[in-house]
């Protein structure tokens, strides 16, 4: 009986590349001549990868988010993996706002995604582990068309298929 071959579907983000893309875009920050002068902060939780920018208007706002996007972009953690949270008013007359750098499969992305692998029609199963989704089959051929029927489809998040044996 043959064995049956298996890969995993899952985000996780390398936090040494999420830690310098927040390096560089304190670094901009400082030589950008309209953030001179303001009250301007870009902090980042490393626990839960969670960063949190603060300024005082809604311009200043946007113009800090599209250097930290660009810089996690850069650094090669996916736009999709990027959760941006609400504006809301801080103390001191600021905005803040977070954006969240994705860790793992989102639980109402996770039967999106299993229900897509079963629509492929070809002979795979899917098993939730935690926040990842192993797929199994006899032919890795059958595995290798899953990967690319679910790289053709968006889910709103980001996608790391590995583990492939």
């Amino acid at each position: 009986m043959p064995q049956d071959s298996s890969f995993d579907i899952r985000y996780t983000p390398n936090t040494a590349e999420v830690d310098n893309a927040w390096q560089q875009a304190l670094k901009e920050l400082a030589q950008r001549y309209d953030f001179r002068g303001t009250k301007t902060t870009l902090e980042l939780d490393k626990k839960t990868l969670t960063f949190t920018l603060q300024t005082e208007d809604e311009m200043k706002l946007k113009n800090l988010r599209e250097i930290l996007e660009r810089r996690l972009s850069g650094r090669g953690i996916a736009p999709p993996a990027q959760v941006l949270g609400t504006t809301e008013p801080a103390g001191g007359g600021t905005l803040r706002q977070t954006l969240k750098v994705q860790q793992g499969l989102p639980e109402d992305r996770i039967p999106k995604i299993t229900a897509a692998v079963r629509a492929t029609g070809l002979k795979v199963r899917a098993q939730v582990q935690g926040a990842e989704i192993r797929v199994f089959a006899r032919a890795r051929d059958d595995l290798q068309a899953v990967i690319a029927a679910l790289k053709q489809q968006n889910f709103g998040c980001a996608l790391d298929f590995g583990n492939y044996r």
